[in-house]
């Protein structure tokens, strides 16, 4: 008796299941997709937009990124965890006092000055990401001994402890030594010169190296959001959001709340000083200890509410309209600020949830909202 196989069948049979390796490949390229096309449209951003929109508006994109950076990482903490820190902005300056310090003092040791070397993707500019890294790092340890208050702390109280962390930081930093300005001077100082930090004091730290552009701010960018997002669909973040929800609950089910709170701080400073690196090496930029101040904080806690808690696109487009509203009402000089606060009081009276709530913004579209179960017949 002769069995005969059909095409599919033999197809099956020959070609086994599928291989590990493939399936490994396929997450692999599925995870790092998003951070190459971001990476490719901020090279586009770097060699197209300067041409067709000009430096001055340029400037102003720029801006918006570091913007978004700085309110993705507060929504971390004040979005998905729950928590209230407004001292945001002392995280980022540390930082970027951090980064400025490594790129100065390094491009005097190397190259004899402070200025600019090399091209796009050259030395210097590669000195600058890992020096804006450094920064980041920097934060990140600030940002684990802040979070240990969270532990016991909710609220306003935390807020207090938070804002206490930005005026401390920017009394330090104007009891700061003199910026060397000269590459002998550099090699002749003594060990002693650099505790505290010669990085300008109340003055300021000028002279640092100008690096950054459109293509590094928006290649943060991309890995910020790109982390962010990933960290909110984790099982990682969705305890984050139950500490937001209901921490005792959270608790009870399991939920380590203290490693889960001061992670949050941690990740949202790494991404805050890696914003101070790129903002300190902003052209017409001079890091001074007031930018460590309640009212850069401040800032950013609007644009995550005007965003809505845990919502990354939200607080994305927010830092997009809080960075450039201010410039479009330049021609307005004298009633700015008062347009500009009646703006906001307006949209906490009408969506007092934000602009996307806790969704995203394709979770908004017509179709693409939670599906909801079908009675059953």
């Amino acid at each position: 008796m002769t069995v005969t196989h059909s095409a599919p069948e033999i197809a099956t049979s020959q070609s086994g299941p599928p291989s590990p390796r493939a399936g490994r490949r396929t997450s692999v390229w599925s995870g790092l997709w998003p951070l190459a096309v971001g990476i490719a449209l901020a090279a586009v951003l770097h060699f197209v937009l300067p041409r067709l929109i000009g430096q001055y508006y340029s400037r102003i994109v720029m801006d918006i990124g570091i913007a978004m950076i700085m309110a993705v990482s507060l929504n971390i903490v004040n979005g998905m965890t729950g928590q209230f820190s407004i001292g945001h902005a002392g995280f980022m300056t540390l930082g970027g006092y951090a980064a400025a310090l490594l790129t100065y003092y390094g491009s005097l040791s190397i190259w004899g000055t402070s200025l600019r070397h090399g091209g796009f993707l050259g030395v210097g500019e590669w000195m600058f990401a890992v020096s804006c890294l450094v920064g980041g790092l920097v934060a990140a340890g600030a940002g684990y001994v802040v979070g240990l208050p969270s532990l016991r702390l909710r609220g306003d109280y935390l807020a207090i402890v938070t804002l206490g962390f930005g005026e401390i930081l920017r009394v330090v930093l104007q009891q700061t030594g003199k910026v060397i300005d000269d590459a002998e001077a550099l090699k002749a100082a003594k060990w002693s010169q650099f505790f505290p930090p010669p990085v300008g004091g109340a003055v300021g730290f000028d002279g640092v190296p100008k690096y950054t552009d459109l293509f590094w701010v928006y290649t943060f960018v991309t890995i910020t959001v790109v982390v962010a997002y990933r960290l909110k669909h984790s099982s990682l973040g969705r305890a984050m959001i139950s500490i937001r929800e209901d921490e005792i609950a959270s608790q009870a089910m399991g939920v380590n709340i203290a490693r889960n709170k001061v992670l949050a701080f941690v990740l949202a400073a790494f991404f805050a000083g890696a914003a101070g690196g790129l903002f300190a090496h902003e052209a017409g930029v001079i890091l001074s200890p007031k930018d460590a101040g309640f009212q850069r904080s401040f800032d950013y806690v609007i644009m995550t509410v005007l965003g809505g808690r845990g919502s990354i696109t939200g607080v994305m487009l927010a830092a997009v309209i809080l960075t450039a509203l201010p410039e479009m009402l330049r021609d307005f000089e004298q009633y700015r600020l008062i347009m500009y606060a009646l703006l906001l009081i307006i949209m906490m009276l009408v969506r007092p949830q934000g602009l996307f709530g806790i969704h995203e913004v394709w979770q908004l579209w017509p179709g693409r909202g939670p599906r909801t179960a079908k009675k059953k017949t």
